[in-house]
C-alpha cells in the first residue's frame, strides 16, 4: 500500500508538470524508472530527508531523464543530484559529478555506496566538462549558479563549454534560489538568490534556447527578502529552467 501511494504521488507530480506546461507526462515505464531511482539503496538517509523539499520525481521529469543518458552534474557538492541521476540513467548510462576541487563528502558517498556509472571529476568551472565525457545528453546545476557569481567564475566561458559538450537536442537544467524580479545579480552574495531573468540572459547568450520553466519548487508566499537558511524552516522560492541546444 505504501508503495502504491508513493507511485500515485509520482504520477501526480508529473501531471502537475503538464498543467504548468513544463514537461510532458512520462510514460508508465518511465514513471516506474523514476520511482526506482528514488528508492535506489545508493541514496543516503540525508538524500531521502531532503526529498520533501527537492521533489526528485518532479526534477527527473522536468530534466527529461531517460535510461542510457550521459549526464554531467556541475558543482555537485556531496553528490545527491549526481547519485539520483546515476540511478535513473541506469547501467547503460554514465554520470560525471563535477567539482572545482576534491569533495570529501562525495568521496565518502562513493566509498560507502559505490555506483559504477557515477564518476567524480575535478575540473575548473570555466572548463567544467571532463575529457572523454562529451557528447552529453544532459547537464545539471542545482542551487549553485548564484555562488558562481560570488566566486567570480567566467560564466560565459562555462556556459559555452557546456553548450559545445552537449549533443544537439541536449538539455542544460539550472535550479536556484529565486531573487526578486528585476534584481539581476544584486542578491547573490547577501541573500544567496539570483534573478531568474539574469540566468536566462547569461545562458541564452551561449547559444541555448529556453525550453521550459518548472514551478514545482515555486513558493508564492516567500517574499524573497532573506537567505533560505534564515527563513526559520519555511520553504523558499526556487526556479527551474531547462535550456536546449538546437
Amino acid at each position: 500500500m505504501h508503495q502504491q501511494k508513493r507511485f500515485a504521488a509520482l504520477l501526480a507530480q508529473a501531471v502537475l508538470l503538464v498543467c504548468t506546461g513544463a514537461s510532458a507526462l512520462p510514460a508508465l515505464a518511465q514513471a516506474t524508472n523514476y520511482q526506482a531511482a528514488i528508492d535506489n539503496p545508493a541514496r543516503t538517509a540525508d538524500d531521502r530527508k531532503d526529498d520533501a523539499k527537492r521533489k526528485p520525481a518532479a526534477f527527473l521529469a522536468f530534466a527529461k531523464v531517460t535510461p542510457g543518458m550521459k549526464a554531467l552534474d556541475l558543482v555537485t557538492g556531496g553528490g545527491a543530484t549526481a547519485s539520483l541521476l546515476a540511478a535513473a540513467v541506469g547501467d547503460k548510462g554514465q554520470v560525471w559529478a563535477q567539482s572545482h576541487k576534491a569533495s570529501p563528502k562525495l568521496e565518502q558517498r562513493l566509498a560507502a555506496h559505490p555506483q559504477p556509472n557515477l564518476h567524480a571529476v575535478v575540473t575548473p568551472m570555466d572548463k567544467p566538462v571532463p575529457a572523454g565525457a562529451a557528447p552529453l545528453d544532459l547537464v545539471t546545476m542545482n542551487m549553485n549558479y548564484h555562488d558562481l557569481v560570488n566566486a567570480g567564475v567566467d560564466r560565459d566561458a562555462m556556459n559555452k563549454h557546456v553548450y559545445e559538450a552537449l549533443k544537439p537536442g541536449g538539455y542544460y537544467v539550472i535550479i536556484d534560489n529565486a531573487a526578486k524580479d528585476g534584481s539581476g545579480l544584486s542578491a547573490t552574495k547577501e541573500l544567496h538568490r539570483i534573478d531568474e531573468a539574469a540566468v536566462v540572459a547569461e545562458v541564452t547568450k551561449a547559444g541555448f534556447s529556453l525550453d521550459g520553466k518548472g514551478d514545482y519548487l515555486h513558493v508564492a508566499s516567500d517574499p524573497r527578502t532573506q537567505p533560505f537558511f534564515k527563513m526559520g524552516g519555511q520553504p523558499d522560492d526556487k526556479f527551474a529552467l531547462r535550456f536546449v541546444k538546437k
